[in-house]
């Protein structure tokens, strides 16, 4: 699913995209993707993604297609406890968590007009 789904979201978009109509894919992977001690199956698939955004940025450029990812810290999201969240927040360089909106607003940018020339 984090590595096939876009993929192949990716590829049909590109197919069904009209003339030169922009078109951006915003890709969301995690800081994990490095390495993911006790869930190698997520943390592989999500590198695997962005090794597809990667590559797939520099051969759809050319065609005016841009491809980007997201790739979060902790984002509390219901899932982290006190103990959890107090330990986040520790590790993380701006001194709290993310929010979801965090990460929508990197989205936003990403797909936006002001990011034309972001890709990779």
């Amino acid at each position: 699913v984090n590595a096939i789904a876009p993929a192949l979201l990716t590829a049909e978009a590109v197919r069904v995209r009209r003339g030169d109509d922009p078109l951006c894919v915003v890709n969301i992977s995690t800081d994990a993707a490095r390495a993911f001690p006790g869930q190698t199956g997520y943390g592989t698939s999500k590198a695997a993604l962005e090794a597809f955004t990667r590559s797939s940025a520099l051969d759809l450029a050319a065609r005016g297609v841009r491809v980007n990812a997201v790739a979060p810290g902790p984002v509390q999201t219901g899932w982290m406890g006190p103990d959890v969240l107090a330990h986040a927040t520790e590790i993380v360089p701006m001194g709290r968590v993310g929010e979801p909106d965090d990460i929508a607003d990197a989205v936003v940018y990403l797909a936006s007009h002001q990011a034309r020339w972001i890709t990779g």
